[in-house]
């Protein structure tokens, strides 16, 4: 079983950044991040598992991945963010790929919200 909590949403107008972390109870061997908003399925950011690195077409260039191990915290850098990315971010863990039904574990969510 692998706790999460995620942490670090907040408002931004476009053109902005923020950074979320996801704090794990144990150091996941793959996580990431995925977000949704209301009427529409929950769709991959950017995921990290068996040494592969995968990000949405949407987000490339614009949000990092990264991972401190000792801290078994996963971070997403978001820059140059648009009203498109606002979302509800979820962390997951325990899957592969961008699609998120593989992924076992989720937190509860930290909400992003960009303006124009």
């Amino acid at each position: 079983q692998v706790h999460l909590v995620e942490s670090g949403g907040g408002s931004v107008q476009a053109g902005g950044s923020l950074r979320l972390s996801c704090a794990a109870s144990v150091s996941p061997y793959a996580w990431g991040w995925f977000r949704q908003v209301p009427g529409k399925e929950r769709e991959g950011v950017a995921v990290t598992y068996i040494g592969i690195t995968e990000y949405a077409d949407s987000v490339k260039g614009r949000f990092t991945l990264s991972q401190d191990n000792a801290k078994e915290t996963l971070y997403l850098q978001m820059v140059s963010l648009k009203p498109e990315d606002t979302a509800m971010y979820y962390c997951a863990a325990g899957g592969y790929g961008l699609n998120s039904e593989p992924w076992n574990y989720w937190g509860q969510g930290t909400q992003v919200t960009v303006s124009s």
